[in-house]
């Protein structure tokens, strides 16, 4: 087992395979998107393949597929049946906006996906389309009808923007109701790629919480795994749940399981980090195996306590990246 210098145990890692995404969502990047990094800055599978494989040796057993948006690197699905095959992996699973193609779900589930996490913050049209400067809201919500219909585990990520979609947090808490899903709301991050200031929100998960308990006084609190990432709830009755995500408050971090790989292959041990040590490069540069996993314990050993703590680190405060280019 894999633990840092908190005495947190190591067991998941974001993968993050590429920064591009086919969507304009204002809260992760302006208008015009981010200055994207060319193929030879991106981490090759076969670098992906070899790093994830000297973790899995290490004790990590579950990968999230991140971007970006994951489906539109090519020769996705060929990676990720070669990921699934990594002694030690146990659970697969991707991080999609569901704009891809559906014929990509049978494949995933054949390949014995764990999960699929589909991020969708409102169930009206015109407002999706005002998030994410698009017009793919058809296709998104066929994409999510697809996976449950499939049966593979499916779980929506919301982001809650005061003036933007909380309108929608009632009906998506409702959508549980009539399907097993599992809808989180999480409380917007500062990760916007300079789209706008960078500003304190009013809607944390308390005030979120607050709210469907109003509408629904008789939501049961469910039992959150050790190093679960929310408060989970569910109305009684329903198929699914729902939960609340403090990525702001960071009232989660004591339990935090987590590390990350960017697309160009820096390691983030935390999200509200500064810029992560560079694999890509130490691998480039002829590093061993031996030699990588001594350098990934080195970082572990010195992660922060917490999300505060990692962003008083930073080197520029207030600065922060897209979560596209930090990796989901």
């Amino acid at each position: 087992m894999l633990f840092d210098n908190h005495g947190r145990q190591l067991r998941y890692l974001r993968l993050g395979v590429t920064e591009r995404c086919n969507l304009r969502c204002f809260y992760c990047m302006p208008e015009e998107g981010l200055p994207w990094s060319n193929k030879k800055q991106l981490l090759s599978y076969e670098e992906m393949l070899r790093l994830v494989g000297i973790l899995a040796k290490m004790g990590i057993s579950k990968v999230r597929i991140t971007g970006g948006e994951p489906f539109v690197r090519k020769d996705l699905m060929p990676f990720m049946a070669d990921l699934s095959q990594i002694e030690g992996i146990e659970k697969l699973s991707i991080t999609t906006n569901g704009t891809a193609p559906t014929r990509h779900i049978e494949a995933l589930k054949a390949m014995g996906i764990h999960a699929v996490n589909l991020s969708l913050d409102t169930l009206n049209k015109e407002r999706f389309h005002k998030i994410t400067r698009r017009d793919e809201f058809d296709q998104v919500i066929n994409f999510y009808q697809s996976l449950i219909d499939a049966g593979i585990r499916t779980k929506i990520n919301t982001v809650v923007m005061e003036e933007h979609n909380l309108e929608d947090i009632l009906p998506l808490v409702e959508l549980t109701q009539k399907d097993p899903v599992n809808v989180r709301f999480i409380e917007e991050m500062p990760f916007n790629g300079g789209s706008k200031g960078y500003q304190k929100i009013d809607w944390n998960y308390k005030k979120i919480l607050q709210l469907i308990a109003e509408k629904h006084p008789t939501i049961q609190k469910l039992d959150d795994h050790a190093s679960s990432t929310s408060y989970n709830y569910q109305i009684p009755g329903a198929r699914g749940s729902f939960g609340v995500i403090p990525a702001y408050s960071r009232s989660i971090c004591g339990t935090c399981d987590r590390i990350r790989l960017t697309p160009k292959g820096d390691l983030m041990t935390c999200l509200y980090q500064n810029e992560g040590f560079s694999f890509r490069d130490f691998m480039r540069q002829g590093a061993s195996d031996q030699d990588i996993q001594e350098k990934f314990m080195h970082f572990f050993k010195r992660r922060a306590k917490n999300g505060f703590e990692a962003e008083e680190q930073k080197s520029q405060s207030n600065t922060f990246e897209s979560m596209a280019t930090i990796g989901g």
